[in-house]
């Protein structure tokens, strides 16, 4: 029997069996060392350096055709970004960490142990099938887990090549990849983790915190939802589009955090137009058999997205198609050329459903104040992008907006710097990861108490006296 049918096969008959499994190993090894921890990760560093091509193959692979040096830059250096940062600082991260107690109960001390939960669920989406797999699992063994993931069954390649990899880099009692559709993930997610991690929409988000509530499992759930760009009225339209244009179509826009509408000033909004039309015509001269142009995943995506765009002929919305050698796109090949919706109505799907492709509202606005509002109105993003030179204006739109993350003058990079937390808020998601925010999602922070010998606590226990009465007037600051 080969790894993968191995894999395959426990995966069908009893992921609940490897659970146990798992947990009860973990028990009887007690949480393992910081030498330990780090020989985890730098083999599975290392293992990653010796495959990305046969990784970016086989992502390549399931969407017909991905840009190998897009894999190359948002599926394996994110990875290895992670793992280089964790080694660096876990040994910090670990420390029990010191803290007061209060006045009150001195000469006590205070201290916070950092402990593994136990066993991590991860599901991780088609989108990004490896650096949202690895990133948090990465996480998870930082923390000293043990972890079941359970990847997509959209990218069935890379999910299969994703079992063999880890199935070759550690035992099935550390790390488990469980195979399989949509039921096989259902019942995943009612699994009794000790912490269930979620990556993928919002309305397969609810059914895994729904399923994760009958055990009191704690989720993270990284969603997406409609990411805005904000355009000041002095914001440099050139700069401001090739950077749109390049955060846009990373991946054909299938991107949680993908520039999803674009706020720009009334007065400014065909000469941004025709800035985007110069900057997608530079970075994608032709699409058809263009290899850094990415195919849309599947039919089903391909037929969602086609209809956005002719729901919006059909209300007369303004649409600018951006084709540079007017090259005819077979429905086979799922490439769908880079589309602009100029002013469309509210009502649209596509203004109410996250894109997840290359199409690109532009919305008018007057002031700053009604695209802050504009952005208000709607559920809370995963990430904001703002651009414009001027800080008072900048701060205007940090400070009265709420989002998961935000970039200034550029799209997606926050997502790159492992020192900032990355997750959503309200409909775009629950809790955060990367670095040090992801040790600690999966991590149980313990809270100890250190009694001194000669304390005070006896004068505060019945019978209640006037050495009492004073403490406690001095307590409550009388």
């Amino acid at each position: 029997m080969t790894t993968i049918e191995a894999v395959r096969l426990q995966a069908d008959q009893n992921p609940a069996g490897t659970l146990a499994m798992q947990r009860e190993d973990f028990l009887r090894a007690g949480p393992p060392t910081l030498r330990q921890r780090k020989t985890d990760i730098k083999k599975l560093m290392e293992a990653v350096k010796n495959e990305s091509n046969a990784i970016a193959a086989a992502i390549s692979a399931d969407f017909g055709n991905r840009s190998r040096h897009e894999t190359l830059l948002a599926d394996i250096w994110p990875v290895l970004a992670s793992a280089r940062f964790t080694l660096r600082h876990l040994s910090f991260w670990m420390k029990p960490k010191r803290v007061p107690v209060g006045l009150e109960l001195l000469p006590a001390a205070g201290r916070i142990l950092y402990q593994p939960l136990g066993v991590i669920g991860i599901i991780s989406p088609w989108n990004y099938p490896f650096n949202l797999a690895v990133v948090p699992l990465i996480a998870a063994l930082a923390a000293g887990n043990r972890v079941m993931l359970k990847p997509s069954e959209l990218t069935p390649r890379t999910s299969e090549y994703l079992a063999s990899f880890l199935a070759r880099l550690y035992p099935e009692e550390k790390v488990a990849t469980v195979l399989g559709g949509p039921e096989t993930g259902a019942a995943f997610s009612a699994l009794p983790f000790d912490h269930l991690f979620y990556t993928g929409s919002t309305a397969v988000g609810r059914r895994v915190m729904q399923a994760a509530a009958d055990n009191l499992t704690p989720v993270t759930l990284e969603l997406g939802g409609k990411s805005p760009c904000i355009l000041a009225g002095d914001a440099p339209l050139a700069t401001a589009a090739e950077s749109i244009a390049s955060g846009k179509l990373l991946n054909a826009g299938q991107t949680c955090i993908a520039p999803d509408y674009v706020l720009v000033p009334q007065q400014r909004r065909d000469a941004f137009i025709g800035h985007l039309q110069d900057a997608i015509a530079k970075f994608y001269p032709s699409l058809k058999a263009n290899p850094d142009y990415t195919s849309i995943i599947d039919a089903r995506h391909y037929g969602r997205i086609v209809r956005y765009i002719e729901e919006a002929r059909q209300k007369g919305v303004r649409i600018v198609e951006i084709n540079p050698a007017n090259e005819t796109l077979a429905p086979e090949e799922r490439k769908i050329a880079p589309t602009l919706l100029i002013d469309p109505p509210d009502d649209l799907a596509v203004m109410r459903e996250e894109i997840f492709g290359p199409i690109l509202p532009i919305v008018s606005y007057n002031t700053l104040d009604d695209a802050i509002a504009y952005v208000n109105a709607r559920p809370r993003p995963l990430a904001l992008y703002f651009f414009g030179p001027d800080r008072v204006s900048r701060e205007k739109v940090l400070s009265r907006t709420v989002s998961g993350g935000v970039t200034v003058n550029d799209t997606l990079l926050h997502v790159a710097a492992d020192s900032l937390p990355f997750g959503g808020v309200g409909p775009s998601g629950m809790g955060a990861y990367h670095g040090e925010f992801g040790f600690e999602t999966f991590s149980h922070r313990k809270a100890v108490f250190l009694q001194n010998p000669i304390n005070g606590t006896a004068l505060l226990r019945p019978p209640f006296g006037q050495i009492a009465e004073r403490m406690i007037k001095f307590m409550l600051g009388r």
